[in-house]
């Protein structure tokens, strides 16, 4: 192949027995048998064994080299004469070296790379990463990622987009999140943004006359990290189209999402079917459900349902309407949230199992939380005997409930507080029953989105979700309708309980964009300051268009069932927003300051 190697690690088979090669790599294990000397010699491609006589003149230099140094090895490849290793691709041969090279010396490794069954802390993996990319876990998990990219990359192609690259350096925009700013030499005083997303640049490109555009987009926002979500800076499959429908969007990503999740070569998990959601929001085609926004609030008390099991959250507040137990007949008449939580088999589980409920269920915030079960006509339960029997009955049929069957009641003054705990406590008895299957996929939209939210801080309406969306119902919605009623052409793809990604199909009208802002407390002077080349686009003949951004990192973090973003990503900041690697953030020298026109305040 070349002077350093004529294979790769992981090519040898028994068709190269008779060879004679050149490897070259690093020492990943040795095995010391007196006379015989077994060296493990990695590359990115695998491994191969080299076999080292007491009689070579090598063999003592050979025998204390340290593991991770760089060696090169010329030898003749034979039958293993030992066991054969069928884990391995050249398991079934051996090198007698015959020439031994040490290329490069390892220091006293900070963690072992060979056999890495202890996890390192992060500080330590995160200061070593270039060691910590050599274990075989994240050696695979880098190599997985590259080639997920590919195949988002070929698709795209295949569906007929074209790839776009947008600018890094950019204007502060308000996106949601804090900006990363970079200081200006040349302009005094000003600055320039990362971008969170790469929003304007895309409908500025639609606006331009392409139709399908992508790109594999940085995006930088500085915010608190989370396991699901990589502090500074993140990678999103940016995606728009020209003159398409909502539906026409899910088209195109159900095609990609459901290629890419079904593909063996990335993952055993199958997508399963949920047709029991809404059936007016259903196409014959549709391949993921969609379930409206409210919906997914009411029963699931987020806007990113698990939706592998099920354990809706139902209103229950009409049949306690006459109810005489004190804490139901209180909640009815202060109209307070009622809603109760259908357990399978739970009358099956002990005494204990609801008592550490109540407490998982005050830790979140709930007051209390009463329950029964039911079984052979029989109730029991905390509140089994305060129930009248037109309850019970009540309850029964509203549930269809089954032998053994169990509910517990989530009440709350505040009721999208109480959805929340609600929702929480669904996925906390999912988790503790084993009720969420591993091996599948479920997906679903979330659409349906409320344009506009009330700012309870700042007493004021504000837009929910993307002030660049389509309202349903265009202007006339604007002028006749509460704003907190307003529906927007946006959507979430969630999966198994992350979200994957957001989009909507834009407002691509001066009219109704200046009114969507005139009711969040925007003026149009503050339109044309903060989105001063959108609005002058859409007066030259703007069509309508509409996209969505999957998260690379996060579909990779689920592909891979890692639980940390990290662990998908080559160098990543630690959970304090620090690059220990490189020592970034770092102070810079007074001249630097100088000459961007910046100073410390002390």
């Amino acid at each position: 192949m070349n002077r350093w190697r004529t294979h790769h690690c992981g090519q040898l088979t028994e068709k190269n027995i008779g060879d004679d090669v050149t490897l070259i790599g690093w020492l990943h294990n040795k095995r010391n048998l007196g006379s015989l000397l077994f060296l493990d010699l990695r590359d990115n491609y695998g491994l191969t064994q080299i076999v080292l006589h007491e009689n070579q003149s090598f063999f003592e230099s050979a025998k204390n080299t340290r593991v991770e140094s760089v060696i090169q090895v010329t030898g003749h490849v034979r039958a293993r004469e030992g066991g054969i290793n069928s884990k391995l691709s050249t398991g079934k041969i051996e090198i007698i070296a015959e020439v031994f090279h040490i290329e490069s010396t390892s220091e006293i490794l900070p963690f072992p790379i060979s056999h890495n069954t202890k996890q390192e802390g992060e500080e330590t993996r995160l200061t070593y990463r270039y060691l910590d990319l050599r274990t075989e876990k994240m050696h695979f998990n880098i190599l997985f990622r590259s080639k997920v990219i590919k195949y988002i990359r070929d698709k795209m192609f295949e569906l007929g987009f074209y790839e776009f690259n947008t600018p890094i350096l950019t204007s502060s925009s308000p996106e949601g999140a804090r900006d990363f700013v970079v200081p200006s030499r040349l302009h005094p005083g000003k600055f320039y943004a990362l971008p969170q997303a790469p929003q304007q640049f895309k409908q500025l490109l639609m606006c331009s006359g392409f139709d399908k555009y992508f790109q594999i987009a940085p995006c930088f926002r500085d915010e608190d990290p989370r396991a699901d979500r990589a502090p500074g800076e993140f990678y999103q499959l940016d995606v728009e189209m020209c003159f398409v429908t909502q539906d026409e969007v899910f088209d195109v990503m159900e095609n990609l999402i459901q290629g890419l999740f079904q593909n063996k070569e990335f993952s055993s998990k199958k997508i399963i079917s949920l047709e029991k959601f809404d059936p007016s929001y259903q196409k014959k085609n549709r391949i993921f459900p969609c379930i409206p926004w409210k919906t997914s609030m009411e029963n699931y008390g987020n806007d990113k349902p698990d939706l592998r099991f099920d354990l809706p959250m139902i209103s229950v507040y009409e049949i306690f309407q006459n109810s005489t137990v004190p804490f139901f007949q209180d909640a009815y008449q202060k109209q307070h949230l009622i809603r109760a939580l259908q357990i399978p088999k739970g009358g099956q589980q002990s005494r204990k199992f609801f008592d550490d409920l109540q407490n998982t269920a005050k830790n979140l915030g709930l007051a209390g939380l009463p329950w029964v079960s039911f079984k052979d006509n029989e109730w029991k339960g905390s509140v089994a005997k305060i129930l009248t029997s037109e309850e019970k009955e009540n309850l029964k049929s509203c549930f269809a409930l089954q032998n053994d069957d169990a509910l517990i009641f989530i009440m709350g003054e505040n009721k999208s507080q109480t959805l929340s705990m609600g929702g929480k406590l669904r996925v906390e008895i999912a988790k503790q029953l084993h009720l969420i299957p591993a091996d599948v996929w479920a997906f679903a939209w979330i659409v349906d989105f409320p344009m506009f939210e009330w700012n309870e801080e700042d007493q004021k309406i504000d837009f929910s979700h993307n002030p660049f969306s389509m309202p349903q119902g265009g202007l006339s919605v604007m002028a006749t309708k509460n704003p907190l009623e307003i529906l927007a052409f946006q959507y979430d793809l969630v999966c198994n309980g992350i979200e994957l990604c957001s989009g909507a199909i834009r407002n691509h009208r001066r009219d109704i964009m200046k009114k969507a802002f005139e009711i969040a407390g925007y003026s149009e002077q503050d339109l044309e300051n903060k989105f001063g080349a959108l609005w002058n686009a859409f007066s030259y003949g703007a069509p309508p268009h509409g996209g969505m951004a999957p998260g690379i990192d996060r579909m990779i973090m689920l592909l891979l069932d890692e639980p940390n973003i990290r662990e998908v990503i080559a160098f990543p900041l630690n959970q304090k927003a620090q690059d220990l690697l490189m020592n970034a953030p770092s102070e810079i020298s007074a001249k630097q300051m100088k000459d961007v026109h910046v100073r410390i305040k002390e």
